[in-house]
């Protein structure tokens, strides 16, 4: 079972800030946690050139933000009294939304973040809001991102998680993560290695742009065993399990197979260089969680922990 005893939930009040929260209610309920209701008030009083510092006054525009923001977080705790979950209200103010969630996130030693993509400033629903973005590279914690869908849904059950493979330790750490909440939703795992192509320029003719038939299916074949290995070392055999090897371009395959198979949740490891681990996500697990209409789960086996016993050498 995973340790998570307080979740933070950070909300604009934008629609997709508004899916968010039902999931991370419903986390809140699986795992008893105390669910943390974060607003943060942003007004940059440095800049002159801005119409909002001259009028009104300033302070009365802070006050103003506080006390929308308080009253909409009341709201939603007044809403969901006598539940099964406690939840706090909290609001900060500062000149970055991103670094005030940080900062109580760290300061309130959260386990788990659960937050939209994007908010109030229409992002694309193919790009991550500068705020989102930012909390998944720097988060210590490990990060749950939803994207904004037409019709949002509660996240009542997961009957199929998906762990993107690589091999690495940061990849088994994700595998940890999704075996312990396959084992609390009763859920099975879907494994998936993408052997991704190296493709050279025209330039470099005439070596071969693709390698041959027969290499690609020896490729598969040794990855399919070495999933199979990497599941009884470090996942559990007696969970239902899906093991797949395809070849392409790992983010669109990952994707792709998502929707094919009928994914609910994507368990992905982020990673960055030596000595920029926080600051760096590893391009594909980034280009993921910014196109992804499922929920994604972020790990960092560099990051705080939610796992009972250490997951390899990396956690």
């Amino acid at each position: 079972m995973l340790k998570i005893q307080t979740i933070l939930f950070p909300t604009d009040f934008s629609e997709c800030s508004r899916q968010a929260f039902a999931h991370a209610l419903f986390l809140a309920e699986q795992y008893e946690a105390t669910l943390h209701l974060f607003h943060a008030v942003v007004l940059h009083e440095d800049d002159p050139a801005s119409p909002e510092q001259h009028f009104p006054d300033t302070k009365e525009l802070l006050g103003k933000l506080f006390e929308i923001a308080n009253s909409r977080l009341a709201s939603l705790v007044k809403r969901h009294e006598g539940g099964p979950v406690t939840l706090e209200e909290f609001t900060a103010r500062g000149v970055s939304a991103a670094d005030l969630i940080l900062e109580h996130a760290e300061e309130h030693d959260v386990d788990l973040i659960v937050m939209g993509t994007h908010g109030r400033r229409g992002a694309s629903r193919l790009l991550m809001g500068s705020v989102a973005a930012e909390v998944v590279r720097s988060s210590h914690a490990p990060v749950i991102t939803l994207r904004e869908l037409e019709e949002g849904r509660p996240l009542e059950a997961i009957e199929r998680i998906l762990v993107p493979i690589d091999f690495s330790e940061h990849s088994r750490v994700a595998l940890a993560y999704a075996t312990e909440l396959a084992r609390s939703y009763d859920a099975s795992l879907q494994l998936l290695h993408v052997v991704q192509q190296p493709v050279y320029p025209y330039f470099y003719a005439p070596v071969p742009a693709m390698a041959p038939v027969e290499q690609i299916q020896g490729i598969r074949e040794r990855g399919a065993r070495a999933l199979e290995k990497l599941l009884e070392e470090a996942g559990d055999p007696k969970i239902d399990h899906e093991l797949a090897v395809i070849d392409g371009h790992p983010a669109s395959e990952i994707l792709d197979f998502a929707r094919e198979k009928g994914s609910d949740l994507i368990v992905t490891a982020t990673h960055g260089l030596t000595g920029l681990e926080r600051l760096l996500l590893g391009s594909t697990s980034e280009q993921v969680v910014r196109t992804s209409p499922l929920p994604v789960m972020l790990v960092k086996s560099f990051g705080k922990s939610l796992l009972d016993a250490p997951a390899g050498d990396g956690a």
